[in-house]
């Protein structure tokens, strides 16, 4: 009973860790289970001035400081709702920087998911190393945007502690909060003022940028160099990575890029706005579900009539007196909901291309930059579908039914992610920028078997996992024992590998061998035929670190997929054929023809 009670706890532990490293609250329920760590103690040494006031902060592990919670923007609530961020409210005295900030209004994953966060979230988290206020030498800042489908997520859980890349490599860590859901991209027309920050829908990518002024402003004060900031993040963070690289109000504010499982979509205002398919949640549709929840007796059709006769002043005001919990409710549930982000505005964002287009012709901010996807992206969904695997209590897999078919639809769409997210956007940015960008794989799937299931298949290289390797925060696969004793010291080989390389790009725009100069050469993507472009990063017993010359193109993928005899029936092939070719890369004649009898309408 108690082998079986571990098992357990393993499996839910994993399952919530695993989806909280795409970015969702839970992990603090895994903290909590395993440890409670102590609430910091003010260090008089860490007093500094920000342009809000003064601040105090705290020592972290190998000898950093940090200061959590520091506001870069005022609160976005009642009539700043749905706005540009505002410069932070002054205080008085010293602030005490010692816990994160709350999290942005949004779903929390897990078993049971719920709705949580405070409006008045917008914040940032900064580690240094203890000896950078008394440095000569001004230190690298690397800017750290979470991930979770800009749906969910916050900057201040401890997979993203900074101490220890900061405190290794002798750089400054930043992260931060910004807003979520549909409070962070919404376009409305009865919200329009007239000014096109305000108009644009994109608060989200809107407080990424204040935030990054307020670095600017004010990263010297923890010994930080304004002028050497490389932005990076993981999912969600990876499309703002790139959001940012398109956006001329970027411009100046960074220095250097990493999009870690990126992969840029921007949303036509139009199509955001206007109703859509089943599935998606456009703006007014979001509006019609908070007037059918207010008034159990209209249905949607009413809803529909009701907003088109209300006057834009009368449903400003109805949208900006609704609790948050209300509007995260009505875009479609908790979790990742289904209404757009990252939008086609013409201001913030380009509203005429993607981001390859963009990268093609000229059009960005020009800098080196990193793309790189995991190998097994999707394993972290498919883990959690019934279809896919048998699970307890409804949530909790514990067998793979079908691993050959698991492995296999897994992999078209993982391989998908990465021509949306690599291939597809490292080639026109060589070809525009010479070689200053760079690529990588993670491949690392080093996890045992606990019981029946069997972690490195279920699981792979999976989406998100890479982000403990980078901060070197491998403390919860410690704790969860998922790792076995032989497999730790290559992992954590790799991890210093891989927070050496970051660091390195981070200080000098290349990561070459390292910031010891001791690892494998990193070269530049090439775009030439058989050139080595693209870095694989996995554990040294399994084919370690390399250059591979690895690409990939839709249509090499897409002819793979149709010629694909190894499906059981045509509503799998048909399946697959929806999972891996979705937005401008689905053929709905092909869809129509696939298996010579075409696949049925939805």
């Amino acid at each position: 009973m108690k082998k079986l009670i571990r098992i357990l706890l393993i499996l839910l532990a994993v399952a919530i860790a695993v989806l909280a490293a795409a970015g969702g609250t839970a992990w603090w329920y895994v903290a909590s289970i395993f440890e409670e760590p102590p609430m910091p103690v003010v260090a008089a040494e860490t007093r500094r001035s920000t342009i809000g006031g003064e601040v105090v902060g705290y020592v972290d592990r190998l000898d950093t400081n940090a200061w959590l919670g520091i506001p870069y923007a005022a609160p976005p609530v009642g009539p700043l709702r749905w706005r540009a961020p505002q410069p932070p409210e002054p205080w008085s005295g010293v602030r005490e920087s010692l816990v994160r900030g709350p999290q942005c209004p949004q779903g929390e994953l897990g078993p049971g998911p719920g709705l949580a966060g405070d409006e008045d979230c917008l914040s940032v988290n900064v580690w240094s190393p203890t000896h950078a206020a008394d440095s000569d030498r001004a230190l690298p800042v690397m800017f750290w945007i979470h991930g979770g489908g800009n749906h969910i997520g916050e900057g201040g859980t401890p997979l993203y502690n900074g101490a220890r890349l900061a405190g290794t490599h002798d750089v400054v860590v930043v992260s931060i909060n910004y807003r979520l859901g549909p409070l962070g991209w919404f376009h409305h027309p009865a919200l329009a003022t007239g000014d096109p920050l305000d108009d644009s829908g994109n608060y989200g990518v809107l407080d990424i940028i204040h935030a990054l002024r307020w670095v600017r402003d004010n990263v010297a004060a923890f010994g930080g160099d304004p002028g050497n900031v490389t932005i990076f993040g993981e999912s969600a963070g990876g499309w703002n990575v790139q959001a940012l690289m398109v956006s001329p109000l970027a411009v100046g504010l960074y220095h250097k890029a990493i999009a870690q499982s990126g992969g840029l979509r921007i949303v036509p205002v139009a199509e955001a706005q206007e109703y859509g398919p089943a599935g998606r949640t456009s703006f007014r549709e979001l509006v019609d579900n908070l007037l059918m929840a207010d008034d159990a007796g209209l249905d949607s059709p009413g809803a529909r009539a009701r907003q088109e006769s209300m006057a834009e002043e009368e449903l400003a005001g109805y949208l900006r007196s609704k609790r948050a919990q209300e509007i995260l409710a009505a875009q479609g549930g908790a979790g990742f909901g289904g209404t757009a982000t990252l939008l086609g505005d013409g201001h913030v964002l380009p509203d005429d291309l993607q981001a390859a287009e963009l990268f093609a012709a000229g059009r960005y901010n020009v800098t080196p930059a990193i793309f790189g996807t995991n190998r097994d992206e999707v394993k972290l969904f498919a883990a959690f579908s019934p279809e896919a695997t048998d699970r307890l209590f409804g949530f909790l897999p514990y067998r793979v039914r079908d691993p050959e078919r698991y492995d296999r639809d897994t992999g078209y769409s993982s391989d998908a992610w990465k021509v949306g997210a690599v291939d597809r956007l490292a080639v026109p940015l060589r070809a525009a920028q010479g070689p200053t960008v760079f690529a990588y794989r993670f491949d690392w799937d080093a996890m045992r078997s606990v019981g029946t299931l069997d972690l490195a298949r279920l699981f792979g290289a999976a989406h998100a996992l890479e982000i403990p390797f980078v901060f070197g925060t491998l403390d919860f696969l410690d704790r969860l024992r998922v790792v076995a004793d032989d497999d730790v010291r290559e992992r954590d080989a790799l991890s210093q590998t891989m927070m050496s390389y970051w660091a390195e790009f981070a200080w000098t725009g290349d990561p070459g061998r390292g910031r010891n100069g001791e690892q494998v050469e990193w070269s530049a993507w090439e775009n030439g035929a058989g050139a080595r472009r693209l870095l694989l990063l996995d554990a040294r017993s399994d084919g370690g670190v390399r250059m591979s010359s690895f690409l990939l193109t839709m249509d090499d993928l897409r002819a793979r997929l149709l010629a694909d005899t190894s499906f059981s029936s045509l509503e799998e092939h048909c399946r697959a054929y929806r999972e891996t070719f979705r937005f401008e890369n689905f053929v709905q004649a092909e869809y129509d023809a696939l298996g010579g009898g075409g696949c049925p309408a939805e």
